[in-house]
């Protein structure tokens, strides 16, 4: 099977990906639960590729960090 895989852009209210906005696939609407692969692109910048585990359709993530202050 060939694989598919569509930057999708994302911009969540929640500033943590592994909080309630988890994703879901464009094709199929089934909800995932872990990235597949996380790659570290940029200062403040991580992309996450998703695969679904029904219809295998590929996708990738980009989630921008913010940078807290230490006391």
């Amino acid at each position: 099977m060939p694989a598919v895989a569509a930057v999708l852009s994302t911009v969540a209210p929640n500033p943590d990906p592994r909080g309630c906005d988890l994703p879901t696939c464009p094709v199929c609407a089934d909800s995932m639960v872990a990235a597949e692969a996380s790659a570290y692109v940029s200062d403040n910048i991580i992309s996450y590729l998703w695969t679904c585990d029904t219809c295998g359709y590929g996708f990738v993530t980009k989630h921008s960090l913010r940078r807290f202050a230490c006391n």
